[in-house]
């Protein structure tokens, strides 16, 4: 279902340097339930964007599977759009990378498309140091199939159905280090003070950036024992019959300084215990950072906040030595110089 914005701004509202309005990086209306923490993502996403005088037809957007991939849809509506396969947002972003180097991407996935089926793509995405920005919104479940526990769903948390996850979570922050991503950094949808400077910072870091956003959903991820989520309500279920009711929730917001922990209290009364980096160690040094994150771990928090960077590394481009023209613009002169070339470059080979 798509929804039509309404046209009316107020006469006063500002426009940003290269003269287009926040209008002009909005998307379709959300269809996501009320109070789903993706779409203060989009909403960090739309504001980093105008406020850094990005042209929307410069960039393009690649998603994959889940709650989390619909919300492209609410974002950027002018800018290019691929809604690919489940997990395969990297490889679909890759290849459009290769073709034209010139648009900015920005890779759109969740815990169940990054963590569970999409986890070999995106092994390969970070070690190649291909240059986008990938945001994982994360909220330890699987919305799209009724609420299952994703990987990322903590040891012991428990979903809708009551059963505590028996299985240890993968960290897709400790996964991205290990691997060689270039920027990582955690936030909380709620934190838009946090989350959009992190998004500019990815947004102009030369290379791959990794932002994984805690992101409670409010209608699965629900009881008192789950870490990542909200109670999901039904009021009056024998009486009125209903099977699936979404209660209408306000967006969770805060704020708090660096070096601070916060806990945050969500609608079920449950809470998440997170503490901002204050970054008071090497940035660039993968283990302080690997270390930082298994300290505040060990004290049952969530580590938020700029993690590691080091754009120091060469992207993909940089790596495989590719031409500065983007692919699609190369003619058929650039691709075949002819048998004379051809000849030139075997006999160099004898």
């Amino acid at each position: 279902m798509t929804y039509i914005r309404p046209n009316f701004r107020h006469p006063e509202k500002h426009v940003n340097d290269i003269g287009y309005s926040i209008k002009n990086y909005e998307g379709a209306l959300s269809t996501l339930c009320a109070g789903c923490g993706h779409d203060s993502i989009s909403a960090a996403l739309i504001k980093s964007c105008f406020d850094l005088n990005l042209e929307p037809h410069k960039i393009a957007k690649i998603s994959g599977i889940g709650c989390s991939s619909k919300t492209p849809t609410y974002f950027l509506g002018k800018a290019h759009g691929f809604n690919s396969v489940h997990g395969r947002m990297p490889s679909v972003t890759t290849g459009a990378n290769m073709a034209n180097r010139d648009l900015l991407y920005i890779g759109v996935s969740g815990d169940g498309d990054t963590a569970s089926i999409g986890m070999g793509q995106f092994a390969h995405v970070v070690r190649r140091n291909l240059n986008m920005v990938y945001i994982v919104m994360n909220n330890g479940c699987y919305g799209l199939t009724k609420g299952q526990d994703s990987a990322t769903a903590d040891k012991g948390s428990a979903s809708k159905k009551g059963i505590p996850s028996v299985f240890d979570s993968i960290d897709l922050c400790q996964m991205a280090l290990q691997l060689g991503a270039g920027m990582v950094a955690r936030s909380f949808s709620g934190d838009k003070h946090q989350l959009i400077p992190l998004i500019k910072a990815a947004i102009e870091h030369p290379g791959f950036a990794f932002i994984d956003v805690i992101s409670p959903c409010v209608t699965f991820n629900n009881t008192p024992s789950s870490t990542k989520g909200y109670e999901y309500v039904r009021d009056h279920l024998e009486a009125s019959g209903t099977i699936d009711f979404v209660p209408n929730k306000s967006a969770i917001t805060i704020d708090y300084p660096a070096g601070s922990s916060k806990r945050v209290t969500v609608h079920d009364g449950s809470e998440l215990h997170l503490h901002k980096n204050n970054t008071d160690y090497d940035l660039s040094s993968r283990k302080e950072a690997m270390n930082r994150i298994e300290t505040v771990k060990e004290q049952h928090k969530i580590l938020t906040g700029l993690i590691y960077h080091d754009d120091s590394e060469q992207d993909t481009h940089g790596k495989i030595n590719s031409v500065e023209v983007p692919l699609n613009s190369l003619t058929q002169v650039d691709l075949c110089p002819g048998s004379s070339i051809l000849d030139a470059l075997n006999a160099s080979l004898r």
